[in-house]
């Protein structure tokens, strides 16, 4: 969103004014008495024509007002004729699901933010980037409109998915169910979600999703049902536990559509990073379309979410820290959190002790994983990012994710150079977060609701969050969303002789392409359509 550079502004904020662009004879052969007439209101404009030295009938037997009119007509019926409309949610014409309410499927429609007076001094690190002009665009084939009146009239195949990991990983095998069920053919059953065996959660469907929003959605595309008929309940399906990475459709309908069909049920695990990610137009558009369209989140979080977003913007722009610092990703990254030799013994012990915890090549030392860019920003490296990159002190902070190692003392360096710092146990009030103690998805779709609103948002790691908030963001307009530049920054990072004034300019140089501009997806092969949604799925 365009955030003003100056108070001046704030009344052109609250006014949006059309222009209709006249030739400059007929401008010029009006008198400003009948211009006047056109702009005040009945009220005014009969009692100036009362006054006036022109009557009404003259004003009407004037050729050139008659003229006027009519080129106006003509232009908005051009408009209408060519199905135009700037502020739709998609510019393309034949999209089926025009409801803006729907783009951002997780949280609130961002507005434009006031600035206060005390922010306009640093109001460069607010602004956002040029979108150049992209927009959604979800224009389906016709074959593939043709193809879903059989997919969605068959009743004789059902895919049964379980899905795993925490919600921003579920929230991809989903994405990927889907497209599966859209291969195939079948009927897709809601997913069942698998208690997450690292917090605990037993959280379903529906209580993280908006269940009936998911059907409605995709009720185009995919026949979606809430649990099997009762003549399969009995029924032994084809279990599938052990898909290779990146299959193709061609794979799956090679490897499935017979035993389905023979058998009704198949069960699928395990599809994290299962299905191919350069796949056909019309299946990425499905791809986006259930992302950022299907899987809005139920309307207890998303009222909690809207809430806890406006406390954080009701005193002016925010931005949003995705800061993975806890003890579990410590120790599956291979990475030290640099506190001091205790913490660092923690984790080493760690993971002596589960090495299969470890996610990262095991043929790397600490200190390669760090140059090559592999582990997360601690506090000190967080701040010094900030600082070079021009946040203003008093910048209002909302820090998402869990506890960090070493409590509130590893978050000091930001707290002492950024004190207005948040997360959402700060900002709920008493008794809110009590019906989602213990629900660890649902505590992370608060703080993607937050995070994906924010004015600006940086993950200090990637991951799958980060990912789909990048993705969500760019999908809104190209909201501004820093992607740390780690693999070359840090070099000037671990060089204590570098000036400060010169070290800041260095790291905000580098930074000038990772602020959330456009990407084309094409140039990056084998990369998700819901992180880089163009050319697929906008258009400009």
């Amino acid at each position: 969103m365009a955030i003003s550079k100056s108070g001046n502004n704030k009344k052109q904020q609250q006014q949006h004014h059309c222009y209709i662009s006249v030739p400059s004879e007929i401008i010029s052969s009006l008198s400003s008495t009948s211009l006047q007439s056109l702009v005040v209101s009945p009220k005014k404009a009969s009692a100036a024509w009362k006054i006036g030295t022109f009557s009404r009938s003259k004003i009407l037997k004037n050729p050139r007002i008659w003229f006027l009119l009519l080129s106006i007509c003509g232009f908005f019926f051009m408009l209408k004729m060519y199905n135009f409309d700037p502020f739709a949610p998609y510019p393309c014409g034949n999209s089926e699901n025009n409801d803006d309410s729907s783009i951002i499927s997780s949280g609130v429609l961002s507005a434009p933010v006031k600035l206060e007076e005390k922010y306009e001094e640093n109001s460069d690190f607010w602004e956002q980037p040029d979108g150049l002009g992209y927009r959604p665009c979800l224009d389906f084939s016709e074959e593939y409109k043709k193809s879903s009146v059989e997919i969605l009239k068959d009743r004789t195949k059902y895919l049964v998915v379980v899905v795993s990991g925490g919600m921003n990983q579920q929230r991809n095998q989903i994405v990927d169910a889907v497209v599966i069920a859209r291969i195939l053919g079948a009927t897709l059953v809601v997913p069942i979600l698998q208690v997450n065996v690292i917090w605990g959660d037993e959280s379903e469907f529906s209580d993280i999703f908006d269940v009936e929003h998911f059907k409605r959605t995709l009720a185009d595309d995919v026949r979606i049902i809430s649990s099997l008929p009762s003549n399969h309940l009995m029924s032994r399906p084809v279990e599938e536990k052990h898909t290779p990475l990146h299959v193709s459709p061609q794979w799956i309908r090679s490897r499935y559509h017979r035993r389905m069909r023979r058998e009704g049920v198949l069960l699928l695990r395990g599809l994290d990073s299962r299905l191919s990610k350069d796949l056909p137009s019309d299946l990425q558009k499905l791809r986006c379309k259930v992302a950022f369209h299907a899987l809005r989140f139920a309307p207890p979080i998303f009222e909690l979410g809207k809430k806890i977003t406006e406390r954080m913007r009701s005193k002016g722009p925010y931005l949003a820290l995705h800061l993975r610092m806890e003890k579990d990703v410590w120790v599956r990254t291979g990475c030290l959190p640099g506190l001091s030799s205790k913490y660092d013994d923690i984790i080493y012990n760690e993971r002596k002790l589960r090495p299969e915890l470890l996610t990262s090549r095991s043929n790397m030392t600490y200190h390669d994983r760090k140059l090559a860019g592999l582990c997360p920003l601690n506090a000190v490296e967080v701040t010094r990012l900030l600082k070079a990159l021009r946040a203003p002190k008093n910048a209002r902070i909302f820090w998402a994710g869990g506890d960090p190692l070493g409590g509130k003392e590893a978050l000091l360096p930001l707290t002492k150079e950024y004190p207005h710092f948040y997360n959402k146990e700060d900002l709920a009030l008493p008794g809110e977060l009590e019906p989602f103690a213990g629900k660890a998805s649902i505590m992370a779709a608060l703080d993607y609701i937050v995070s994906e609103n924010s004015d600006v948002f940086m993950p200090s790691h990637g991951g799958n969050m980060g990912h789909a908030i990048q993705g969500h963001r760019a999908y809104a307009g190209h909201k501004k969303t820093i992607t740390p530049n780690k693999r070359q920054m840090l070099s000037y990072f671990l060089n204590p002789l570098l000036p400060e004034k010169k070290f800041n300019q260095i790291i905000f140089d580098l930074h000038r392409d990772s602020m959330g501009q456009p990407a084309i997806r094409t140039s990056k092969a084998g990369r998700d359509v819901t992180k880089y949604p163009i050319p697929e799925c906008m258009r400009n």
